[in-house]
């Protein structure tokens, strides 16, 4: 892949900053058919209106608190500090929607979308009931907050979840992919992954060729900054020494079915045999379901 198409798929912090939005990536921008993200950032007594058009969209809060009026109810969400504070509660807006989103001390929220077909009706997700997951072990510990996965929060395309990588620690590893369609084995599915790092760290995010002149991409990442992911084996994502990383992963895909499975690298999978022998990084989990609430 040339470095411009490698360009294309790493965007920088305020490399697609729109209006209100620090991050804008519409599916049309991506050159792929579903998965969007935007990331608002509103000033003190803010508002925003959002037209949900054929997507659906979860707002969740990355700081700061808010308040989103849609379909004729009213959710105000307590959001948390930071993305290393806690986990945060979050609203669904459908599509062909409308969503006003105010917060009176301002803040930052990001808006996972995708496009879809079922128009479902808007909920509110509260924070405690956000799965948290401890994921490998050793040096590849890290925390999954499931806050809509494909089997813990109904949606008709998106998936979404939160991954939280001590420092020093690897994560997205071993490589995977999940670009093609092959039933009970593998799903196809886009992804974005956003990246902010604790205190002003980098880190680093790899995605390798799955097939001839597929996604190759070796970034440097700091906060703001992302990956569109269309094909490819992605990770692994790697956390500097004393600085942790937090990923916002975006996914959605053609497939009937809305799942997330995946297919590890051949020449890296062994490493989850290795798993079972050492113990979680003590340092996790970060943070509990019901911490970090403003």
């Amino acid at each position: 892949m040339s470095d411009h198409d490698e360009q294309k798929r790493y965007l920088p912090a305020g490399s697609t900053a729109d209006g209100p939005y620090t991050l804008r990536i519409d599916p049309e921008q991506a050159g792929w058919g579903h998965s969007g993200l935007r990331v608002l950032e509103l000033e003190p007594g803010g508002s925003h209106s959002l037209a949900a058009g054929d997507s659906e969209w979860i707002v969740l809060p990355l700081s700061g608190g808010c308040t989103v009026h849609t379909q004729g109810e009213t959710f105000e969400l307590r959001g948390r500090e930071s993305v290393f504070s806690g986990v945060s509660d979050f609203v669904y807006v459908p599509r062909d929607a409308h969503a006003q989103i105010a917060s009176g001390a301002g803040g930052r929220f990001a808006l996972a979308g995708a496009k879809c077909e079922r128009r479902l009706p808007a909920r509110y997700g509260p924070a405690p009931e956000v799965p948290l997951e401890l994921r490998g072990s050793g040096n590849c510990s890290r925390q999954v907050n499931n806050f809509a996965a494909a089997d813990t929060f109904a949606c008709d395309r998106l998936i979404a979840v939160e991954v939280l990588t001590p420092g020093g620690n690897w994560s997205s590893y071993p490589p995977h992919k999940h670009d093609e369609h092959r039933p009970g084995i593998e799903s196809e599915l886009e992804e974005i992954y956003y990246f902010e790092i604790d205190r002003g760290g980098m880190g680093y995010h790899r995605v390798s060729p799955s097939r001839p002149g597929g996604t190759d991409v070796l970034a440097e990442v700091r906060t703001g900054d992302a990956v569109l992911i269309p094909d490819g084996w992605h990770g692994p994502s790697i956390a500097a020494p004393g600085r942790d990383m937090y990923y916002l992963n975006v996914m959605a895909g053609p497939g009937a079915t809305r799942e997330w499975l995946i297919s590890d690298h051949p020449d890296h999978g062994w490493i989850r045999d290795t798993w079972p022998e050492q113990p979680v990084d003590p340092r996790l989990p970060l943070y509990k379901a019901e911490e970090g609430q403003q």
